[in-house]
């Protein structure tokens, strides 16, 4: 086990996780990558935060479209419109790091285009994000208030930069796809 230090936050090389990626929606046809980007990101992850869950841990991950989120979320949350991406924790913080399974992630595509173009961000690049987004959110993150935000956001930005997507939310950048500021 190799400790890495990064802007304050205690990284450890370790864990593997196992995604189950299901396509639901024939949209994700238009982006192929979308399974081995996802488990390119959560391989990262699973170096990073390793420490944090058992090694093998599964997840789920359904790439789905706007109308299937948005009764989800409808559902779930009370919110009748769709969103990028919904995370479902199977255990309560407290119990991450010995349950053999984390829970489900729901990306909606047409959101996650939509969001790309409005930001003028690549698709890959956002969708990568949300999946990191959704699995934090599996491991107790979150961003309820400025202090749980800044946390989140910052181990987000640290994970992107792994994998050499810009910090997405670096005002300066958005409304420029190659990252150069306005």
């Amino acid at each position: 086990m190799t400790a890495i230090a990064s802007k304050g936050h205690k990284f450890i090389s370790m864990n593997t996780i196992c995604p189950d990626i299901e396509q639901e929606s024939a949209l994700w046809d238009e982006f192929p990558d979308a399974e081995p980007l996802a488990e390119r990101a959560l391989q990262i992850a699973g170096q990073k935060l390793g420490d944090q869950f058992r090694d093998g841990v599964e997840l789920s991950i359904l790439l789905s479209d706007d109308e299937h989120i948005r009764s989800v979320n409808q559902e779930w949350r009370g919110i009748d419109k769709p969103t990028n991406v919904l995370s479902f924790p199977s255990v309560a913080r407290e119990k991450i790091a010995s349950t053999p399974f984390l829970g489900d992630i729901i990306i909606a595509f047409e959101t996650v285009k939509r969001e790309a173009e409005l930001e003028n961000k690549a698709f890959a690049d956002h969708f990568t994000h949300l999946v990191l987004h959704g699995f934090l959110h599996l491991l107790g993150y979150d961003h309820e208030n400025d202090k749980d935000a800044e946390i989140m956001e910052s181990l987000e930005t640290e994970l992107l930069a792994e994998l050499n997507i810009p910090d997405p939310y670096d005002d300066a950048r958005i409304g420029d796809p190659n990252g150069a500021a306005l």
